[in-house]
């Protein structure tokens, strides 16, 4: 009797953990939080530049999941924002490469988010190459700024992060840790982008309202509490 209880408990306990995800809180609710991903479903998401978007991703376990094969497919939100909070977890499969890119611009000119929208970097740090390139690891400001130090849980376990932007001034957390503090267009971030890969692209961050892309990188991901609020 006692072993089944205590069964039934670890189970219902389980349970429990499970259905928080994706949902919001009444406190969230009243402070203005509105959900971006409903745990069920890719509504409110689409293709990047209309490519069809249910032939990579689905939700399998309450998570968006990326199955990758041949051409890439970005995930993206239907809706835009610019000055925003932004909270989800993530997970990586092993060697994986992934991303949130926000401030997305969609245009024919322009065939992937990431030549226009900024990117916190989502990877296995050690064992993807681009684990051993200075501001290319998790909670990276990619190729612009790099974490004060690795911060991300092992391959499969989920992490969680988070995206304040707010006129300019973006500041990016993982799993608790601030991982980049910068403010687009001050002498500084000017400084950044001349020295990344970004220096001449024209598009790059230049679109201070846009949408939020989960990055097709040709690796399996998973996305999921994806939750949002308006600043």
């Amino acid at each position: 009797m006692k072993k089944t209880f205590l069964t039934l408990f670890a189970a219902a306990a389980l349970m429990g953990s499970a259905s928080a995800q994706n949902t919001l809180s009444g406190k969230e609710q009243k402070q203005g939080w509105k959900l971006l991903f409903d745990g069920k479903s890719l509504n409110g998401w689409h293709g990047y530049n209309g490519k069809d978007a249910a032939s990579h991703w689905s939700v399998v376990d309450g998570a968006l999941q990326l199955t990758p094969g041949g051409d890439h497919v970005d995930l993206v939100t239907n809706d835009q924002y610019e000055n925003f909070e932004l909270s989800y977890q993530w997970k990586i499969s092993e060697g994986g490469n992934s991303g949130l890119i926000f401030g997305v611009h969609e245009d024919p000119q322009f065939d992937a988010p990431y030549l226009t929208g900024i990117e916190m970097q989502v990877l296995d740090d050690a064992k993807h190459p681009d684990g051993k390139n200075p501001k290319h690891n998790s909670g990276d400001l990619y190729d612009l700024e790099k974490a004060p130090k690795l911060n991300a849980k092992p391959v499969g376990e989920w992490n969680t992060a988070r995206i304040v932007k707010k006129n300019g001034h973006i500041q990016l957390f993982l799993n608790g840790l601030k991982t980049a503090d910068v403010t687009i267009g001050t002498p500084e971030w000017q400084a950044m982008l001349n020295n990344s890969k970004f220096k001449n692209w024209k598009g790059f961050a230049a679109y201070p309202q846009g949408g939020i892309a989960l990055q097709d990188h040709g690796n399996q991901v998973w996305y999921r509490d994806l939750k949002l609020k308006q600043l």
